[in-house]
């Protein structure tokens, strides 16, 4: 199972980018802050690819596999 390895959220804001800074300028969808929200790792690779670009992370600073 994939999961979060930081709140997302939090780390964009400390970054800048509040929720509503994302879905003004197009960055994520509303969905997909819903997504990141409810800890539903579906997202796209683009949107991965968005998120760590934005933080400066690799993929694997964002997600992690964990067996159940």
């Amino acid at each position: 199972m994939i999961i979060f390895k930081i709140d997302i959220l939090k780390t964009l804001k400390e970054k800048g980018y509040n929720t509503t800074y994302l879905r003004k300028n197009k960055i994520l969808s509303e969905s997909t802050i819903q997504k990141i929200r409810n800890k539903d790792t579906s997202l796209t690779l683009k949107n991965l690819d968005v998120i760590c670009a934005m933080l400066e992370m690799q993929p694997g600073d964002v997600v992690e596999y964990v067996d159940k």
